[in-house]
């Protein structure tokens, strides 16, 4: 394992990928700083969370969270969740984050590595409903 210079620390960027829609279509993303997934933390409902974290998180087209929030109100619940679960995995927030990560990287040693998050980063209220956990 290679230790990290406080240099390399303060270069590393962002992760970006594609988000592709149930259409087929796609959009582009990046993934969320740990500010902005604690911002999110602070909203209040569920439906304020989400429209923060597709409009923080979605780079081409770029959206506010107003337009965000009109989308969700006239399209497919699909389209949405597509995105918001594209910047979750490049995000490293995504239930199984960490098995995908190890394996891009035993499939592409030179891949550009991005280490999850702590735990901290999460609410942990307890299992979701209906969860196995």
């Amino acid at each position: 394992m290679v230790m990290l210079t406080r240099e390399q620390i303060l270069a590393r960027k962002l992760g970006k990928g594609v988000a592709t829609l149930p259409d087929g279509s796609t959009v582009q993303v990046r993934a969320l700083s740990r500010d902005e997934v604690l911002e999110s933390q602070d909203l209040v409902t569920t439906r304020a969370k989400d429209n923060f974290i597709i409009a923080t998180g979605m780079t081409n087209p770029r959206l506010t969270v107003d337009e965000v929030a009109s989308w969700a109100a006239s399209s497919d619940a699909g389209d949405l969740v597509a995105v918001s679960n594209a910047i979750a995995v490049i995000s490293g927030l995504a239930p199984d984050s960490a098995k995908r990560t190890v394996k891009e990287f035993e499939a592409n040693p030179d891949a550009e590595f991005h280490p999850l998050p702590g735990a901290e980063v999460g609410d942990d209220g307890g299992p979701a409903p209906g969860g196995n956990g």
